[in-house]
């Protein structure tokens, strides 16, 4: 076996692609640490399979090697040829690190980036240069310089500052949020002197901590300044030809203004668009496990999503404008241009598996997954923390260090307070490995580190949560509406937009009002009414307020105290009991009316459910017991799964779909788009692999009018 030690020098003196094995999630962090430690590169480039294991591995870096650098690259949070734009945020960390990696970061340094955000172009390093203003208190600038730094690089001018890449001028207050920041920044000017800089809570507005200097950096990767603006316009037309005057695109960024989604036309705002590889020219590259498919698949998704809009381009649908998508070719790398790349690089290809025999270039990392407690979980005769505690015991007796892995505080505490009942008696916290190491060697770890899965090595047993009980202790908490955020949501209406009241109906605000009542000031939100009645609701009653909900073209005024809004109010109410009453109509037809019995087969179903590699949530749990409950009933079913993307509505439907067709029934799934039945088509493909079911895949659409 060839150790990490060994591969670092080897790569230092020959960059060539090897493969790491014995490197389970947990250790790869700890091993790429140990790489750039030994000199295999100083720069480092790890790419995630996604942003979620990126974030995984950001934290166990900083537990494994506090000391070392750690920048992250994430990926856009909208599709490929969407319409919306990407999250502030997002852009901001992204901006961050370009700008930093642009001006030389110091190394040793390791990047972390995902593979949809690599596979993406950015924009040139060129960009970046004189894009940096560094402010502190006692330093001079004029305003105009600084709100022209501010519209040159992407901020929006707003009355309050709350999310990434905003500003606001009050006087000799500006206030900002730029990119990288954790919190906006407030500056307090005397003329052109700045005397003061406070960081702020964007929320309340209260100032938090003074800053002794700070750095502003654009806040968008598009940047419309003249030249970008002629750019655009000289190759928008020759990519698409003439141009009418429904292009809301192109007339907007003729005319200087931000347009929604204009990030997804990138190469046409510059003379050429670089990779994050030309901004690390001599970076060692790592790889997750499975990254490589991840990179196919988000090859072959985006050249859906292209085929998609192509099919439309040239004409509206609905009310939707037009879009003309720019090649992949230009947007993304494909696979000859990612492996031209890597060429001359050294790259390693972690595996968490053990290193295969007569395999060339192979090493071995040293570790391997930490044993799952499934069967003690699963038998009732068994305590599991009696298990959890014999088996630390007996690893610690072997002369490993042994410890456990919480995801948060709560959790640590509460796994903590059992095992110390259980008779392990001296388990002690740590903060990083470092303070691990430390801890006498007949004592027990306990560390706050988000591990899916623990490892074990010659040296250390590090067992995951998740290990032990099959799932986190730590919930995300459920959302409560309070009246913060009816507060919260009145501080981002701006003067002009629509509010709509629930007695008097939709009124126009035109912000803050202090009046005068009983003798005592009292602040009011202050409403236009048609007709130029005003009406002041006070802020304690912000809830009777909500904002319009739809496109404001069009909209009209309710006049105060009229009959208009109270009248639609009426007709609505006996819609809704109209269509309520055709509902409990249907709804008792279908009670009387006899239906398949259709129940789950023992064995192979909880066979098929085991294929799903994320545990259900409560939400799922119901909503599977429901439909299953409904098919068993012998009566029509009638139910409705709902929830947002990626929340496992597709999972319900596939156990819904097993249970039909193995009852000898016929299942069909009706989608709106073609890219949506390749999509499900290769998600039931995948989960009914092996079983004995045929999958038929339809080359047409079904219209609405032939699926009824």
């Amino acid at each position: 076996m060839k150790s990490v030690t060994k591969l670092a020098h080897s790569l230092a003196e020959q960059p060539r692609a090897v493969i790491l094995n014995g490197a389970p999630e947990g250790h790869d962090a700890a091993t790429i640490g140990d790489l750039v430690e030994h000199g295999a590169a100083e720069t480092w480039l790890h790419v995630c399979r996604d942003d979620g294991r990126m974030a995984r591995l950001a934290a166990a870096l900083a537990f494994f090697h506090p000391h070392l650098t750690v920048m992250t690259f994430p990926a856009w949070d909208c599709l490929p040829y969407d319409r919306v734009s990407p999250n502030g945020e997002i852009v901001s960390r992204r901006i961050d690190t370009l700008t930093r990696l642009a001006s030389g970061e110091a190394a040793p340094l390791i990047i972390l980036t995902t593979v949809n955000a690599l596979v993406q172009r950015v924009p040139p390093r060129k960009l970046f240069e004189g894009r940096v203003l560094t402010l502190g208190p006692g330093g001079r600038i004029p305003l105009e310089r600084l709100q022209s730094f501010f519209r040159n690089n992407g901020y929006n001018r707003t009355e309050t500052v709350r999310e990434p890449g905003e500003y606001a001028v009050r006087g000799g207050i500006v206030d900002l949020y730029p990119a990288g920041a954790a919190q906006p920044v407030r500056l307090d000017f005397f003329g052109d002197t700045l005397e003061s800089l406070r960081s702020f809570d964007p929320l309340t507005q209260r100032s938090t901590r003074p800053l002794e200097k700070f750095e502003l950096r654009p806040v968008s990767e598009v940047l419309l300044d003249d030249q970008a603006i002629q750019r655009f316009r000289t190759r928008y037309r020759e990519a698409f030809g003439g141009l009418g005057t429904d292009d809301p695109l192109y007339e907007s960024v003729s005319a200087g203004r931000r347009q929604a989604g204009m990030e997804h036309w990138l190469p046409f705002y510059y003379e050429r668009l670089e990779t994050l590889f030309d901004y690390l020219p001599r970076a060692a590259v790592s790889l997750d496990h499975q990254a490589e498919e991840a990179r196919a698949h988000r090859l072959e998704s985006i050249a859906d999503f292209y085929a998609a809009r192509r099919s439309l381009s040239g004409k509206a649908t609905g009310a939707a404008p037009l879009y003309r998508p720019v090649p992949p070719d230009q947007m993304f790398l494909d696979k000859a241009e990612w492996q031209k790349a890597l060429a001359g690089r050294a790259v390693v290809q972690l595996s968490p598996f053990a290193v295969p025999e007569g395999e060339r270039d192979a090493f071995d990392a040293g570790a391997r997954p930490v044993r799952s407690f499934v069967a003690e979980r699963a038998d009732p005769k068994v305590n599991l923390f009696d298990a959890v505690r014999d088996y630390l015991a007996a690893e610690q007796k072997a002369g490993r260090r042994a410890a456990i892995a919480a995801y948060s505080e709560g959790s640590a505490d509460r796994l903590a307070t059992v095992l110390r009942e259980r008779g392990l008696a001296d388990l002690r916290r740590a903060a990083d490995s470092r303070a691990l190491h430390r801890l006498p060697k007949n004592a027990f770890g306990l560390v706050i580190l988000p591990l899916e899965q623990g490892f074990a090595t010659d040296a250390l047993v590090l067992l995951g949560e998740q290990d032990i009980l099959g799932d986190r202790l730590a919930r995300t908490p459920r959302r409560r509406r309070t009246i913060d955020e009816f507060i919260s949501e009145a501080a981002s209406l701006s003067p002009g937009d629509l509010v709509v009241h629930s007695e008097h109906g939709i009124g126009r605000y035109e912000g803050l009002e202090t009046i005068d009542v009983g003798g005592a000031p009292h602040d009011c939100l202050k409403v236009l009414y048609a007709g130029d009645d005003r009406l002041f609701v006070p802020v304690e009653n912000i809830e009777v307020l909500s904002r319009y909900g739809s496109e404001e073209a069009g909209a009209q005024l309710d006049r105060l105290g009229g009959a208009g809004w109270q009248s639609r109010k009426a007709r609505v109410k006996q819609r809704i009991r109209e269509i309520a009453g055709e509902l409990i109509r249907v709804a008792a037809e279908r009670q009387l009316r006899p239906g398949e019995t259709l129940s789950p087969p023992d064995g192979i179903y909880e066979e098929f459910a085991a294929r799903f590699p994320y545990p259900e949530t409560d939400d799922q749990l119901r909503a599977i017991e429901d439909t299953l409950t409904d098919m068993a009933s012998g009566k029509p079913m009638d139910r409705l799964i709902c929830g947002d993307v990626g929340f496992g509505k597709t999972e319900v439907a596939l156990r819904a779909a097993f249970v039909a067709a193995f009852a000898g029934g016929q299942v069909a799934v009706i989608v709106p788009t073609t890219l949506l039945a390749r999509q499900h088509y290769r998600t039931f493909t995948e989960r009914f692999a092996g079983l004995p079911l045929r999958i038929a895949q339809l080359s047409r659409l079904v219209s609405a009018k032939e699926a009824k």
